[in-house]
């Protein structure tokens, strides 16, 4: 499987975006350590419903352990900024994508799995695009290797997805993948991540 010829996100950020993360980076970054916490418990909470699946388990253990250490580096960027970390405000985004999800086994799996990955591809771009105009080179540098993790990290929940239903997944990606469109275009523009 070549995940690198999936369009993912299948639509662009809103441009509006940028800017008003840029005016309020303290936010973003606040946003951004608990994205990672919840990606890493979204991994193992693999493992807690899937343990019989060994390759998986393993596959996410892995993953989880890099989210865990993507916690560390951005609360060391909150604190060089003297900035504390804030309570989580929740993620609107992350909510209306698991309202899509199935509620049978094995759909179940796919549909997490995909909906990991979907996310994984929105932060990843996100990602970049702050690297990209954050004009700090240590905190550009950080954020450039966040995102091509993420990007790492969307194309294993993409490989656990084509092990789980070789024939159907990426017509199901399709779908998540629309809804994930209209989440974001729905979605008001704010100085987070999602």
């Amino acid at each position: 499987m070549s995940t690198a010829e999936l369009p993912l996100p299948l639509t662009a950020t809103p441009a509006a975006w940028l800017s008003v993360a840029l005016a309020d980076l303290d936010a973003v970054h606040q946003d951004h350590l608990h994205c990672e916490r919840k990606a890493a418990q979204s991994a193992l909470s693999l493992v807690r419903s899937y343990p019989d699946r060994a390759e998986l388990v393993l596959a996410v253990a892995r993953l989880a352990h890099e989210e865990t250490a993507h916690v560390v580096q951005v609360s060391q960027l909150l604190g060089r900024r003297g900035v504390d970390a804030t309570l989580d405000h929740g993620d609107e985004y992350a909510a209306a994508l698991r309202d899509h999800c199935r509620r049978s086994e094995p759909d179940r799996l796919l549909d997490r799995l995909l909906i990991f990955a979907l996310i994984e591809a929105r932060s990843a771009e996100r990602l970049a695009l702050l690297a990209a105009a954050i004009p700090d080179a240590a905190t550009a540098h950080l954020y450039g290797s966040l995102a091509a993790a993420e990007v790492r990290h969307r194309d294993v929940f993409l490989e656990l997805a084509e092990q789980v239903a070789p024939s159907t997944w990426r017509d199901r990606l399709s779908v998540l993948a629309r809804a994930e469109s209209e989440i974001v275009a729905k979605l008001p523009v704010r100085a987070r991540i999602h």
